[in-house]
């Protein structure tokens, strides 16, 4: 005799894996709600127990499910219950941030948790946007950065450019970069105030052996030469990959110039292009004011 399955006991194994340490029941989780549907009845026929509940069950589910998204869970927690929802049918929240999306009037600065849990979701499952993730498309801050870092690290490009970033970002794009699920290739960080702290955060990541980056530009950082000298020392561990970096409008000094030319003619690293143009001790400026000085100046000059 079958017997149909309750709410409560999805609740059960919801909370089951959600308490999972290491995430290893959440494919189970999503495969054993997919299956409670009945359109999928014909798949368990020869099961002596079938899993399938009722409609009102699994709105029950629904609903529990959705709750447990609001709760300060971690993102990956947050993106298998999302899921689970879709293994149920239920798209409502994607549906909510989608029609912002195609509205044009996203503001991700009023986003809650949850909704920002959403919008990873959507961003995840995007072919478009895992080639270029363009921050500035969603919310050129910080916080927009650290909501959807896991978009950044299954994306080609990401351009990050401008984005008024702390150590706090570059320490978790350093984690990125050393991730051996990262797909970057290529990141744009110009004009962010990295300074050599940053550089160094940074550099933890490029030294890595996992770190697949071809492209840095790092225009216009306010860099000096310990920074360049981080760099340095990273693409000597690990030289296989980054071709071309971009230091320009910065001011990496005689050592700094002298330590990225050597691997540059060095046959071990990859790098082929360096640009270090425009540099100097006037280009130590936060912001976007060195870009105006040098106008100011080409002007001058006329």
């Amino acid at each position: 005799m079958s017997k149909k399955r309750s709410s409560k006991k999805d609740q059960v194994y919801i909370d089951k894996a959600l308490q999972s340490p290491n995430g290893h029941l959440d494919l189970f989780l999503r495969f054993f709600l997919g299956l409670s549907l009945q359109t999928n009845q014909g798949k368990l026929k020869d099961l002596l127990v079938k899993p399938w509940s009722s409609s009102e069950a699994n709105q029950e589910t629904v609903q529990y499910i959705k709750k447990k998204i609001s709760e300060n869970l971690s993102l990956e927690k947050s993106l298998n219950l999302f899921h689970c929802l879709s293994e149920l049918n239920d798209q409502s929240l994607v549906e909510d941030i989608q029609r912002y999306l195609s509205s044009g009037s996203l503001s991700t600065d009023k986003l809650s948790p949850v909704q920002w849990s959403a919008l990873t979701f959507i961003l995840l499952s995007s072919k478009e946007c895992l080639e270029v993730f363009d921050l500035k498309k969603y919310s050129a801050s910080e916080e927009g950065l650290l909501r959807l870092l896991p978009v950044v690290k299954a994306s080609s490009r990401a351009l990050l450019s401008g984005c008024h970033l702390s150590e706090k970002s570059y320490e978790a794009l350093s984690s990125v970069l050393s991730s051996q699920k990262s797909c970057l290739t290529e990141m744009d960080l110009s004009n962010n105030d990295l300074q050599d702290s940053g550089v160094k955060l940074l550099s933890a990541g490029l030294e890595s052996s996992y770190c697949k980056l071809e492209i840095l530009r790092l225009s216009g950082c306010m860099i000096r030469e310990e920074g360049c000298a981080s760099l340095a020392s990273a693409l000597t561990y690990n030289p296989n990959h980054l071709r071309e970096l971009d230091l320009t409008y910065n001011n990496p000094g005689e050592e700094g110039v002298k330590l990225l030319l050597a691997g540059l003619n060095n046959p071990c690293w990859r790098l082929d292009t360096l640009g270090l143009e425009h540099s100097g001790e006037q280009r130590m400026k936060p912001g976007l004011w060195k870009l105006f000085l040098c106008i100011s100046l080409q002007l001058d000059s006329c």
